[in-house]
């Protein structure tokens, strides 16, 4: 077995974590964590009673009988078992109460946990999922979340009947003898520092051990979905490679984590048998020598001083099993506990993510027009959109007709600040004009697009929809406004309608049949073995990349929306289905504002205005046969196109 390997820092636990765990678990549910308190409490109070009930039992009865007969204490031996009986049951019946209670608290934790985490990333900017993996978005929801489950279904029990078990005993053993606790005293020292010293760096390492989970789980991730360019490109030996070097980085954190946290179990347990023999010599010595036993009862005065018996040192060698047996079940459970912290604390970075700012206040708006031909706002569903635009300063509000006019102007824009992808682009789109942008890849074409959908917003610059600036519209409103048509498509489990409908959910099954014809999907669809009801899942891997094209394109169509942006929406069609396609993009696009993306020119020859970018800036803008006959570098990119087909 390989030894450590030092592969990077590794991250500290955040302090303040376990109280804020507490906090929002306490403030899920109150009321069960306070009969789960109490069920703990005289559950704990039952298990000591033992004690106290074993130095009565030998001081009050045993000795007693021995000198005086059985007869004389029997009943009194009997209530005393009695009593201890009916103890132990109302412990045992808190117990189950109290665990029946802890499995609602902890499942239901993890579900406020997983929902908190999945609306939070709701209102997340691209930029979050840009820069992180999403395996290890993943193992928040997975790993994290049962480590977290752990600590609130077994350890924070364990350890809070642990720490009243403790007290209560510390009570006790000092009601008893002052002497033979500060020998206790003695060995529960020892026995923190090492807890202290090999709790804390099991804690450190628990911590990257979660983190070092979640990289590789994102490796995994992205090996699984990029398997084929692994097999293609014989990237099997680097895969492995770089594997092995995440597996060693789990591997270490955990093997230092479990290591010094295992070794808290024998430490506790070795202190506790030598303090025990050395108790049992020390409490016999004092007993034979019939020496002064000091005690501290709680009123005044403080300290008594009463004989040692034997039933107090027979009883004060079992409390000290059970507080040994105690501190040892709060040693086992330092691993699992910074585990649920480390957990915790990656479960709360994710919730408490600063969400995509939003300050718009134009929202788009159901209308109808008036007697005079004036926008009213209204309930009913017009299909008659428009931007209602309140005016602070004035108190008044006005309302601005939905056509799709985009206007760019003098737009910069960089991913850093430091690193420009546009510099100074304008540009203006009229409702219902075809504008496309061809250049080479990193020219800035997508992002062009990104920014009209406020996906990032610009540090200088204005984009204008409508004539207003899109920083004061409502994001969700702003890309109610806009269909996307991605290279890259998403389909989500579920039938050929869902995923149709997905583009807009109160679209009825006409409307989507209607779509799927313009984008003309409707015949393979109809091929299908269900039809329209056949279940895709796994993002549709039983459909070629075409048609999971054509299903895109479909859904953009039932959105019907004034503005599209089309981002080499036909890339992944053969020839012969563009042609089909075409036709129905030409359907689509009519009387709308579209952006389209393309590398294959032929695509874009009857676009209103051809935009050519080349490292974030516009080097030529016209029509086709404008710039065919500026002989520019559209010029070579178009006849070099003409050359490679």
């Amino acid at each position: 077995m390989p030894g450590p390997r030092q592969l990077g820092p590794r991250p500290k636990l955040k302090k303040g974590i376990f109280g804020r765990l507490i906090k929002t678990i306490f403030g899920y549910y109150p009321a069960h964590l306070t009969v789960v308190a109490v069920c703990l409490l005289i559950s704990a109070v039952s298990s000591i009673s033992m004690s106290v009930f074993m130095q009565r039992l030998i001081d009050d009865s045993i000795i007693p009988g021995l000198k005086e007969g059985w007869e004389a204490v029997a009943a009194k031996v009997l209530g005393t078992i009695a009593l201890l009986a009916c103890i132990y049951a109302i412990g045992v019946l808190c117990s189950f109460i109290y665990t029946r209670i802890m499995a609602i608290v902890c499942q239901g934790t993890l579900k406020r946990f997983r929902d908190s985490m999945f609306d939070k990333m709701q209102t997340l900017p691209i930029k979050y999922f840009d820069t992180h993996a999403h395996g290890d978005i993943m193992s928040t929801y997975t790993n994290d979340a049962d480590a977290v489950r752990q600590i609130i279904g077994q350890s924070m029990p364990s350890l809070f009947s642990s720490i009243i078990s403790i007290f209560g005993l510390v009570v006790v053993m000092l009601s008893y003898s002052l002497w033979l606790f500060l020998l206790v005293m003695v060995a529960l020292f020892i026995i923190g520092k090492a807890g202290a010293y090999f709790g804390g760096k099991s804690g450190k390492y628990m911590v990257g051990r979660q983190k070092s989970l979640a990289k590789e789980e994102g490796f995994i991730e992205e090996m699984m979905t990029g398997l084929k360019v692994v097999k293609v490109f014989t990237h099997e030996q680097e895969a492995k490679d770089d594997f092995d070097r995440l597996n060693a980085q789990l591997f270490d954190d955990s093997m230092l984590a479990d290591k010094n946290g295992n070794v808290l179990g024998p430490i506790t347990n070795n202190v506790g048998n030598i303090f025990y023999v050395v108790l049992a010599v020390f409490g016999s010595v004092l007993f034979s020598l019939n020496a002064p036993n000091l005690v501290i009862r709680p009123h005044f005065p403080l300290f008594f001083i009463e004989p040692l018996t034997l039933g107090i040192v027979v009883t004060f060698l079992g409390m000290f099993r059970h507080l040994s047996q105690m501190v040892g079940q709060i040693s086992q459970q330092i691993t699992m506990v910074m585990m649920g912290l480390a957990g915790a604390s990656r479960i709360f970075d994710l919730i408490d993510e600063t969400p995509e700012e939003d300050h718009g206040y134009c929202e788009l708006v159901n209308v109808k027009r008036g007697k005079n031909g004036e926008l009213v706002e209204t309930d009913e569903k017009t299909n008659l959109w428009a931007w209602k635009h309140p005016h602070k300063e004035m108190g008044t509000v006005t309302y601005t007709e939905l056509k799709g006019d985009i206007e760019l102007e003098n737009v910069d824009f960089g991913y850093v600040p430091e690193k420009l992808v546009l510099e100074d682009v304008s540009l203006h789109a009229k409702a219902g004009e075809k504008f496309a942008f061809v250049g080479a890849t990193g020219a800035g074409k997508t992002t062009i697009t990104n920014l009209i959908n406020r996906f990032y917003d610009i540090p200088d610059g204005k984009i204008r929809f409508d004539g207003i600036n899109i920083n004061k519209i409502k994001k969700p409103d702003l890309r109610r406004s806009l269909g996307l048509v991605l290279q890259d498509v998403n389909l989500f489990t579920g039938t050929v309608m869902d995923n149709i409908r997905y583009g807009r959910l109160d679209a009825t099954d006409e409307e989507c049949i209607e779509a799927a014809k313009l984008a003309n999907a409707h015949d393979f669809i109809t091929r299908l073995p269900e039809g329209y009801n056949t279940m895709l899942t796994g993002n549709g891997a039983s459909l070629s990349q075409g048609q999971r094209q054509l299903l895109s394109i479909a859904r953009a169509a039932v959105a019907n929306t004034p503005a599209m942006i089309l981002d080499e929406a036909t890339s992944s069609i053969d020839t012969r289905t563009e042609a089909l396609v075409q036709d129905g993009m030409d359907r689509l696009m009519e009387g709308r504002t579209v952006f389209v993306i393309a590398h294959r020119l032929s695509t874009v020859r009857n676009a209103k205005s051809i935009i050519v970018l080349d490292h974030g800036h516009i080097i030529e803008r016209g029509s086709h046969d404008e710039l065919i006959n500026k002989k520019g570098v559209y010029y070579q990119l178009y006849t070099g196109a003409f050359e490679m087909e």
